[in-house]
């Protein structure tokens, strides 16, 4: 059995653990709130960006752009797995890199070659770690994403694309559905697909009072043109941001399970502690009634 001084020291050392614990979930939890608007902010944004382009595609009709350019066969897939720049948020980090490597298998499996970009440390630590074929890498703005971030990124993958590189582009994130939740999603950034954009022009010509009936200034080919690299940036950043979200979700519920456990560690050290004690006080009382025993003998 452990000393009464072994077991004072872990109990203080837990709850020092504890209070580090506990600063960190106040302080991803303040952070979360601010990640939270700027996503739901974000949304209608990315959503309407969508139904904009849309429209604009069918009064284009038929066109052929770089990043509208279905491949009629895929070597090459990129793909992009958003993690975090720390650790310490559960299984945020994990699971995005697991379904990134089950991604990776399947196109192996197809025959296909994989190409890797990837934003956050983890997942750069990780690919290295592997030596895998890993194009670029972006790290320092996994907390708090600028849209310039996500130019960065929408440009290098859209270049891969048109230059033939890469045939398709895979994005792997956590989307934020609450402080508790988070989904692992895989989003098909390119090539755009037709059957997206119709979608969202049957979802738009929905709304009451709509009028589909624009004149356009330049023709609807080139506004088309300038719009779609802004798409693919904007669902980047739409992904990066959600993926911001969630990291400090999970970082926070982590957090708190941490926090509760050394609770609980904390009270059976205790509980330890005061039977240590218990146990050392009745064999002092021991040793004096049999020296006093001895004494009178």
């Amino acid at each position: 059995m452990a000393s009464t001084q072994d077991l004072k020291r872990r109990v203080r050392s837990v709850t020092n653990t504890r209070k580090v614990t506990k600063a960190m979930e106040l302080v991803a939890s303040a952070r979360l709130r601010r990640s939270q608007l700027r996503i739901e902010a974000m949304r209608p944004y990315a959503d309407r960006m969508l139904e904009l382009m849309s429209g604009v595609s069918q009064a284009a009709g038929t066109v052929r752009l770089p990043l509208l350019a279905q491949r009629e066969t895929v070597q090459r897939v990129a793909i992009v797995p958003m993690t975090a720049d720390r650790g310490l948020a559960g299984g945020f980090n994990a699971q995005v890199i697991r379904r990134a490597l089950t991604l990776q298998r399947e196109a192996l499996a197809g025959g296909q070659e994989v190409i890797w970009f990837s934003t956050g440390r983890k997942a750069a630590s990780t690919l290295r770690f592997r030596r895998l074929n890993v194009a670029q890498s972006w790290t320092g703005f996994s907390e708090r994403p600028a849209y310039s971030d996500a130019q960065a990124l929408a440009h290098a993958v859209s270049q891969a694309y048109v230059d033939g590189r890469v045939d398709r582009v895979l994005v792997v994130y956590n989307a934020f559905v609450s402080a508790l939740t988070q989904k692992v999603t895989v989003r098909e950034l390119l090539p755009i697909s037709q059957n997206l954009l119709d979608s969202a022009v049957v979802a738009e010509e929905d709304v009451p009072g709509h009028t589909p009936d624009f004149i356009y200034e330049p023709e609807p080919e080139e506004i088309l043109a300038r719009l779609l690299p802004v798409y693919v940036e904007t669902e980047l950043y739409r992904a990066l941001l959600e993926s911001a979200a969630s990291e400090q979700g999970a970082r926070m519920t982590a957090m708190r399970n941490a926090s509760k456990a050394a609770g609980e560690l904390i009270d059976s050290l205790t509980l330890a502690m005061n039977r240590a004690r218990q146990a050392e006080i009745t064999q002092e009382i021991l040793e004096v009634v049999a020296g006093a025993d001895a004494l009178s003998g």
